[in-house]
């Protein structure tokens, strides 16, 4: 967005950059009331509507147990029940990435993944990443290279991201553009993304 000085990062004495630093900062306390609420108006599935399952995980660190129908996604009992709504729907079919959280640390497609098949396992989302006020080295790398336009596929990218730097695959520009192939953005910001992934590599290695 542009004011009329021809500034396009700042609107009214606020950056852009002070926006997506204050909203990445969200504490996961904050989650909390959003999560019951969700929960209130999204109930546990009545056996009428379908078979359910009972399932017990851990989500961003905190264990979980509920029933859940046996036909849902991992994607809707994240947004739907649980109230964890940075994870993102964009194809619903495993296309774009923009639905990406870590399954015992390693990138899913969670609109690919059956919410039953979470039981006893450890599920992280975007929420998870930051640690109070401190931001993950992926989520301060992708504010400093602006790695980002409309912003929708920014919560999968850097859950790809994280699993690039810690599988060791962010080696070079050709390994990340590979890790990262499976995550679209529609506003093509790659060269800010690719230079996020390497910040963030320099400095969880170092």
């Amino acid at each position: 967005m542009t004011d009329h000085s021809g500034n396009s990062d700042i609107i009214s004495g606020v950056s852009r950059r002070t926006v997506l630093g204050v909203g990445a900062g969200v504490t996961a306390a904050s989650l909390v009331p959003l999560r019951i609420e969700a929960q209130e108006q999204h109930p546990a599935p009545s056996p009428e509507n379908g078979p359910t399952t009972h399932i017990s995980f851990q989500v961003n660190g905190e264990q979980v147990a509920m029933d859940v129908d046996a036909r849902a996604s991992l994607l809707d009992l994240l947004r739907e029940r649980l109230a964890l709504t940075g994870t993102k729907k964009g194809c619903d079919h495993g296309q774009c990435g923009a639905c990406t959280v870590h399954l015992d640390g390693r990138p899913v497609s969670s609109c690919l993944t059956m919410a039953a098949k979470v039981d006893g396992r450890q599920v992280t989302t975007i929420e998870g990443l930051a640690q109070g006020d401190e931001l993950h080295p992926v989520q301060q790398a992708f504010i400093d290279h602006d790695a980002l336009q409309c912003g929708y596929c920014t919560p999968g990218q850097i859950m790809s991201a994280v699993a690039c730097v810690t599988q060791g695959e962010a080696t070079d520009p050709d390994a990340i553009r590979e890790f990262m192939s499976g995550n679209i953005c529609r506003c093509g910001a790659y060269v800010g993304i690719l230079a996020a992934v390497a910040q963030a590599a320099e400095t969880m290695e170092g």
